[in-house]
């Protein structure tokens, strides 16, 4: 087991692993409430119920704010092993595209925002539509469906004609993909799952909204980066406090030393000339789209939205 434990604090402390580690925390999550309902069962207590109506959203507005963090926790939390099976797929190879083409940062941006849409969307349809109003008292809403939707929806605005090779039917484009799943929302949001399908259309909307914000030039997730930086801030250990002594002469050859990495940082990040993107077009002529690696993708995206 501590092998396990390992292996997960190890994936938590990658750089640029945030593909990795969102379905991650939503397979801890299941764990513990897995293990937590199990033990509690076998000791006939009552207490999981109460755990898990602070995790879950309520389609009662009255009740959502008495609890508001729901709007937040409700998308990591799953109680079916098929249903964050399912989720953590979809995430996964859509999440792949957003996490190559845009970075890590707005994968996590797309993916917050896009269930904060779908809870948003599930509490608006039952305060506001009679057929939902009925129901309002006894809904409750779980999963990253909703999210996992909105990178979804991302990755096929960004790249509709991007080919997955699915079995049985060989490669389809992402965009029939995704347009396929939409409909069946439709088609499903006055069932069973109403709530949960509402949330798919809301999670689908914020994907759409987000990437072609993005491309000009709008992003929609800063306030999600400004907020996970201050976490990580808040987290990462202060380095020990280092004195030195050096002669005066050296002052300036220590500053231009430490000028040259971040000014190299600020570089890269920068929108690419033209001589730089007329490479990348070459390239693309000759072998293809995929031949691009993960940093040439992201200068062309870049350079899309100089245009």
């Amino acid at each position: 087991m501590s092998g396990l434990f390992d292996d997960f604090r190890s994936e938590f402390n990658k750089p640029n692993n945030t593909l990795v580690q969102l379905i991650l925390v939503n397979v801890v999550i299941f764990l513990v409430l897995l293990v937590t309902k199990v033990s509690l069962t076998m000791a006939q207590n009552s207490g999981y119920g109460f755990i898990m109506s602070q995790l879950l959203i309520p389609g009662d507005v009255n009740a959502f704010l008495h609890k508001p963090w729901t709007l937040f926790t409700y998308f990591f939390t799953h109680e079916e092993i098929f249903h964050i099976l399912y989720n953590m797929l979809f995430l996964y190879w859509f999440g792949r595209l957003i996490d190559e083409y845009l970075g890590n940062r707005r994968l996590m941006g797309l993916y917050i925002m896009g269930g904060i849409a779908g809870g948003l969307l599930y509490l608006a349809m039952y305060t506001l539509v009679p057929f939902f109003q009925a129901q309002a008292d006894t809904a409750r809403m779980l999963g990253a469906s909703a999210a996992a939707f909105s990178v979804a929806v991302g990755a096929a605005t960004l790249l509709p004609n991007y080919t997955f090779h699915l079995l049985f039917f060989g490669p389809v484009r992402i965009k029939y993909i995704v347009f396929f799943f939409i409909i069946l929302s439709v088609a499903q949001s006055a069932g069973t799952n109403a709530g949960g399908n509402l949330a798919h259309l809301g999670g689908a909307f914020m994907g759409f909204a987000y990437v072609k914000l993005l491309q000009n030039g709008t992003d929609l997730g800063r306030p999600i980066y400004w907020l996970a930086d201050g976490w990580s801030n808040l987290l990462r250990p202060k380095p020990a406090v280092k004195v030195s002594y050096r002669q005066r002469s050296n002052a300036n050859t220590q500053a231009s030393t430490y000028a040259s990495p971040s000014g190299s940082t600020a570089s890269t990040a920068s929108t690419p000339d033209q001589d730089e993107v007329d490479t990348i077009l070459d390239k693309i002529s000759r072998s293809g789209y995929e031949s691009l690696t993960r940093e040439e993708k992201q200068k062309l995206f870049r350079a899309s939205q100089r245009n």
